[in-house]
Formats: C-alpha cells, sequence, structure tokens
C-alpha cells in the first residue's frame, strides 16, 4: 500500500467532513495528489502497465513518420510545434525523432514541448530525451503558437470520470463514501440527471467532463494556427463506457479503491462523445480507426522486416511486439486512434 495508507486516512478525513465524493474527484486525488499521487511519486511504467511505446519502437517511429507526412500536407511550415500530452517517460517521442530525421528539413523545423505537470515523470522525459532540446509546460494553452502536431497516447484514459447507474428507475451517480468500519465503499447519491450528449445502451454510463475541456482547448488554437491533435487510447468506437474504471499495481488488476495513490486508475475513452464534441466545434474528425489498421497503413509491416533483417537474432522478437502492437486479438482492435484538426486542413492522412 503506498505511504503506509496516508492517501487513503485522508480521503476517509475529507468524505468524513464533507461526505461522499464523486468517482471523478477521487480519481483527481488518487493520480494527482502532490504528496501521494500515483503519477507525482512514482514513474511506474512497465511496472503496473506496458504502453504500446514501451511495447515496441515500431509505435513511435511510425507516429514520426505521419508527423512527417501531415507537415508536408501542411505546406512544409519553418516552424512547427511538435506537442505531446501525457508522454510517459519519453519513449514514444524519442522514438519520434529518430525517425523525424527522414525528414531533414522538419528536424530543424521541429520544436518540442510535453505537456506535463508531474515533476517526478519530467525528470524520467529529460533523461529518456537528453541530447534533445524540449521544453516542459502543465498544460497545452502553455505551449508556443504556430502550426501544430499534438499527439496523446493513453493520456485520454487516465481523465478523470464520472459514473452514473439506473437504479430504481431514476439515474443516480457512483460516490465514494465510507462503511461503518470507514473503510472506502462505492454507494450511489440521490436522484440525478446525467449530463447531456452521452449515449447510454444499458443501465450504467460514464462521462470525462474533460473532454469538454480538451475540444475548447484545441478549437482555441486551431482557430489561429493550423494543426492535427492524434490521441490513440482504449474504448468503443460507438456508445458511451459503462462500468469501466480500473485500477492496475504491479501488472495485476486491482480493486480502485484497495490502494489509492499506490495504483494507476483508468478508464475506457468516449471516442464516440469525442468526435461529436469536435464536429460540433466545426472542427475535422478522423477516426475512430483501429490502431492496427492506422499502424499498418503506416507500413507496420515494413519497419519490422527492416530492423528483422539488420538484426536477424532479435527478428522473432520484433515481430511478435509489432504483433502485439497490430493484431485485433491483441491492442490492434481494442485501441483506437481518433485525429481532430483545424478544418482548413481537411482529412488526416492514414485515415
Amino acid at each position: 500500500m503506498s505511504d503506509d495508507g496516508e492517501l487513503k486516512t485522508r480521503i476517509a478525513e475529507l468524505i468524513s467532513r464533507d461526505g461522499p465524493m464523486p468517482v471523478s474527484l477521487y480519481m483527481m486525488i488518487c493520480l494527482h495528489d502532490p504528496r501521494a499521487g500515483y503519477y507525482a511519486t512514482r514513474a511506474a511504467f512497465n511496472r503496473d502497465f506496458t504502453t504500446a511505446p514501451e511495447t515496441s519502437q515500431v509505435f513511435g517511429e511510425l507516429l514520426g513518420v505521419w508527423t512527417g507526412i501531415q507537415w508536408t500536407h501542411m505546406g512544409l511550415p519553418k516552424k512547427l510545434n511538435l506537442i505531446e500530452m501525457g508522454p510517459g517517460r519519453g519513449t514514444m517521442m524519442k522514438d519520434m525523432l529518430r525517425m523525424v530525421r527522414m525528414f531533414p528539413r522538419l528536424s530543424e523545423a521541429l520544436d518540442v514541448t510535453l505537456v506535463e505537470a508531474s515533476p517526478l515523470l519530467r525528470e524520467e522525459q529529460k533523461r529518456t530525451l537528453e541530447g534533445h532540446q524540449i521544453r516542459h509546460v502543465e498544460s497545452i494553452d502553455d505551449a508556443p503558437p504556430g502550426p501544430a502536431i499534438i499527439l496523446g497516447n493513453e493520456f485520454l484514459d487516465c481523465l478523470p470520470i464520472n459514473q452514473f447507474v439506473r437504479a430504481s428507475g431514476a439515474w443516480r451517480e457512483r460516490q465514494v463514501g465510507l462503511n461503518a468500519k470507514r473503510e472506502l465503499v462505492f454507494g450511489l447519491s440521490p436522484r440525478v440527471e446525467p449530463p447531456p450528449g452521452l449515449s447510454s445502451t444499458g443501465d450504467e454510463i460514464e462521462h470525462a467532463p474533460a473532454l469538454e475541456l480538451l475540444i475548447d482547448k484545441l478549437t482555441r488554437r486551431f482557430s489561429t494556427d493550423p494543426g492535427r491533435a492524434l490521441f490513440i487510447d482504449y474504448g468503443p468506437a460507438m456508445g458511451s463506457p459503462t462500468d469501466t474504471l480500473r485500477a492496475y499495481s504491479r501488472g495485476r488488476q486491482v480493486h480502485p479503491l484497495s490502494d489509492p495513490g499506490g495504483s494507476d486508475l483508468t478508464a475506457d475513452v468516449d471516442f464516440a462523445r469525442l468526435a461529436g464534441l469536435a464536429r460540433a466545434a466545426k472542427l475535422h474528425v478522423d477516426g475512430p480507426l483501429a490502431q492496427g489498421s492506422l499502424l499498418t497503413k503506416l507500413g507496420a509491416g515494413i519497419r519490422e522486416k527492416v530492423l528483422g533483417d539488420a538484426n536477424p537474432a532479435r527478428a522473432h522478437d520484433v515481430s511478435a511486439a509489432v504483433a502485439t502492437l497490430v493484431s485485433p486479438d491483441q491492442m490492434g482492435e481494442r485501441f483506437k486512434a481518433i485525429a481532430i484538426s483545424a478544418p482548413s486542413l481537411g482529412p488526416a492522412q492514414g485515415f
């Protein structure tokens, strides 16, 4: 348990004082509390979970190729902001920059910004990207103006969610409260109305309020400067997620209330709602498209062969890792890609 349960004790005190809290507030505290939050105090990539960039260098390399293609489509601007939201250990950006060298003028044009609030992860990213000039900001609003390619891999799934449950003929919000033993437990609020725009297919539904904020930020940016944003994450292509809140610790799924701050919390992304919000804001939307389809179109098979031929002793491992990324029964179908662009740019290549 993290910090001998110190964060759990503080959450219990908050609930005792203010009453049960929504799931979104619980997630925010667990992930971002400055003293004991998951992202503030531990860089556990490849221990609690493994992301696509950590699975194979091919993932980031292909997104580097994608960036070069978009830059060409944008008319080869002399300055291009390459912005990554939630860059983890910096592995994806490192692999992207390796492939950007295929576009020499793009290497000269790039200005790299990492949107990262965690001091611990910032230091990890600096080590990974040693030798590259990077900038850290806490919000995409703080990134420099100008044409931009914005990427976020497994960024949206960490956004806090609210959960709603239909019980006894009425919608109620799931909350985190205390039982008689002062243990954290889930409960339900009095009757509430879920936010509009959700696509309910049953008696449970999730809502990530930060999706509206994200679209607002992209809309403001793209109203003055051309740009594309590419997000890759897991979730249904159609319909809003239901009960998908999960926690992971050391590669195992654990109960979301068992170790506040000591386990990663995540939930499926509502791609349909994200696309709807973007279209309502007059932005151009491509996807969601299965990750495997996008990576295959970008040349995953070709890159796999090049790496295998260059190092025959590792060819099998390279192929297995690429298969993990693209196979429908692994990450290929569960993970989706969605591109959100300034209307002037039209469709994104690869979709």
